[in-house]
């Protein structure tokens, strides 16, 4: 019967059947084959009430609203000439400057595919004005961008914690460092591009003398208060004053405060199509997240997790083995399916075996986001390609393609962050 449903559920989604509508029939499948079964109906309205009645949840909209707010707002732009003014001189520097943007953006929007549509907008134009080869450009915000729901805070980190109850505040913690990892990958092939392919020196240098003469002092005061968003978030979560859901409100008043008053690039009459945006944007996720509680309950009514655990326990024995089977099967089931919602379903099974490695329940959190980010750039259905691809009039998985030097970059970071524990653990 476990089986069926997950054949049924993954055949739905490869014929391109939302996943809403393709999780809501998977989870109500076993009831309706079988009339005995106790995860019938009203089991599953039940569940997916409770589910999403818990306060931690209200975080993901809130921080959705205040990545919207920020970036009409026009803050992607102000921290890429803040770090463009230190290292866009040196020979990569602005393609490094961008990434670098990403894993700030991240840090205020907790979305991987609202830093690739805020920082994408402003920064692949500038890439490609720069003589730089647009899909090049295109394919390095694209994977930069999936840094989003890695560094803190994080959105699926969030979905992860709903389902395990582990601290949100500790998952936060241990993705700064994976976070900066990979980063840090991607900019030393960034490096190894530039150096190999060439620049327009000629160009880079008269952008960056343009950017200089406004003054070093006069860019860092301008994305100051830019500078300062996930300060005052990640600071308030990690010193007490605040929880994570109260921080996600802050971050969206603090983003109204700073764009309408501030830097004035958003107007009271665009608030309230922020404010409709966020709830249309929600809505969906809402009730994907919902329906993956449902079915993660309907899967421990069907003894999954145990099966699962049998069946990992006699193909691998050991931690070795099973991290890395895990990461094979989490990079497949991130082509076709969203981070949050592959998150609260998987979470739950694989949690109970991975303890019996030996494998801390966070650390298994920050391995899970970081494999399934890289669905956000990998064909057929990865998003970030979708947002960057149409930005340079250029096929998707065109794109795509462009980018499988950055993945294989991003995979060296994600070996590393998967056999060295202390690379989550260490702030921890």
């Amino acid at each position: 019967m476990t089986a069926l449903v997950f054949i049924i559920f993954f055949v739905a989604l490869f014929l391109s059947i939302p996943v809403a509508i393709s999780l809501g029939f998977a989870t109500a499948l076993p009831g309706l084959l079988d009339s005995a079964f106790k995860g019938n109906l009203q089991f599953i309205y039940r569940s997916l009430i409770s589910g999403l009645d818990v306060t931690t949840i209200l975080a993901i909209p809130l921080f959705m609203l205040s990545g919207s707010i920020m970036a009409k707002g026009g803050l992607s732009e102000k921290l890429f000439d803040v770090f463009a003014v230190f290292i866009g001189k040196v020979k990569g520097g602005m393609p490094c400057a961008v990434i670098v943007t990403c894993l700030f953006y991240g840090a205020i929007s907790g979305s991987g595919t609202a830093t690739c549509a805020a920082v994408g907008a402003m920064c692949i134009p500038v890439l490609t004005n720069l003589g730089y080869e647009k899909k090049f450009s295109a394919a390095l915000v694209a994977t930069a961008s999936s840094l989003g729901v890695i560094i803190p805070p994080s959105i699926p980190f969030i979905a992860y914690a709903l389902v395990t109850e582990v601290s949100v505040s500790a998952l936060f913690t241990a993705g700064i460092l994976p976070g900066i990892l990979i980063a840090l990958c991607l900019m030393a092939y960034t490096q190894f591009y530039c150096r190999t392919k060439g620049e327009d020196r000629e160009k880079i240098e008269a952008s960056y003398h343009r950017l200089k003469n406004r003054g070093v002092l006069h860019v860092i005061l301008d994305g100051f208060w830019a500078l300062l968003t996930p300060i005052i978030i990640l600071g308030g979560i990690y010193s007490g004053i605040v929880t994570p859901t109260e921080a996600a409100c802050v971050s969206v008043f603090y983003a109204i405060i700073v764009c309408l008053f501030i830097y004035k690039t958003v107007t009271f009459k665009e608030l309230l199509v922020f404010f409709r945006q966020a709830v249309s944007s929600y809505a969906p996720l809402g009730l994907m997240m919902g329906l993956a509680q449902a079915f993660a309950k309907v899967l421990v009514l069907m003894n999954a997790p145990q099966s699962l655990a049998e069946f990992l326990s006699t193909a691998v024995n050991d931690r070795i083995a099973f991290l890395l089977l895990l990461n094979l099967v989490l990079i497949l089931i991130g082509m076709v399916m969203d981070v949050a919602p592959a998150m609260m379903i998987l979470s739950p099974m694989i949690l109970p075996f991975a303890k019996s490695l030996g494998i801390d329940g966070i650390h298994l959190g920050v391995i899970m986001v970081c494999n399934l980010a890289i669905g956000f750039v990998t064909p057929p259905f990865g998003l970030n390609l979708f947002i960057s691809g149409p930005m340079i009039d250029t096929n998707p998985m065109q794109v795509g393609k462009r980018a499988l030097p950055f993945i294989l970059s991003y995979l060296v970071a994600l070996l590393l962050i998967t056999y060295v524990p202390q690379i989550s653990m260490l702030l921890l």
